[in-house]
């Protein structure tokens, strides 16, 4: 299962896995981007849930089919909304804790107990914010680094299980989220001067095909040039 598959490190992840025939569902936020997401990949079945209102994903996930099976939950989506700490406003920070941080726990927690069974694996792509706060970004780091605590949290919890965890914390990546990022800091946006999604959404896989002798906790991911 697969938030963030309609751009950036999320469409990269579910293009690689979908080539390879794995069985995907896909999370959209509504039924239209659902539909959009079934016709780039075909074969992927969609499940309808707006992760900026966590609130009701369980109310949502209630009157739709579920997987029976899940291996792996990939939470990639995210949302960034820059500005000192003086000038944001609460909706804005509410907007980022929600998709960034207590949308992937409410999800977690629905679908714990069928990775359980699966010894499944969840993956947050976290990212270099998480592990640092900067000037101007303190809403997103906050829901980032709240993104680790969760992920660190859920390891120690759920290694009796057999249930894996890994957080990804990739720099900057070309996507469309870097290039609001950009305009948002009124710079100049070069794609080339970045992380290649792919690249990002092959540390991912290896993540997911290590065999089970071994897990990666974290993985730090930082542009080459």
């Amino acid at each position: 299962m697969i938030t963030g598959a309609g751009s950036g490190i999320g469409a990269a992840v579910t293009r690689r896995l979908h080539e390879r025939g794995d069985d995907l569902v896909l999370l959209a936020r509504d039924a239209g981007r659902a539909k959009e997401l079934a016709a780039r990949f075909p074969g992927a079945r969609t499940l309808v849930g707006d992760l900026a209102d966590p609130d009701k994903l369980s109310w949502a996930f209630s009157h739709q089919s579920l997987p029976d099976r899940v291996d792996s939950l990939l939470h990639v989506a995210g949302v960034v909304d820059l500005g000192p700490v003086g000038e944001l406003t609460p909706k804005s920070w509410r907007h980022q804790l929600n998709v960034n941080l207590i949308a992937p726990a409410e999800l977690t927690r629905h679908f714990l107990p069928t990775l359980r069974v699966a010894r499944g694996h969840v993956v947050f792509v976290n990212s270099g914010a998480g592990l640092r706060a900067n000037a101007d970004w303190s809403a997103y780091a906050a829901s980032k680094h709240g993104l680790k605590a969760l992920a660190d949290a859920l390891r120690d919890e759920e290694h009796g299980n057999g249930v894996r965890v890994t957080s990804v914390y990739p720099g900057r990546t070309a996507s469309p989220m870097q290039a609001k990022v950009h305009q948002q800091e009124g710079k100049e946006y070069d794609a080339a001067a970045w992380i290649d999604p792919e690249s990002v959404a092959t540390t991912v896989l290896m993540a997911l095909d290590l065999p089970r002798d071994a897990e990666v906790n974290d993985l730090t991911v930082r542009p080459g040039r």
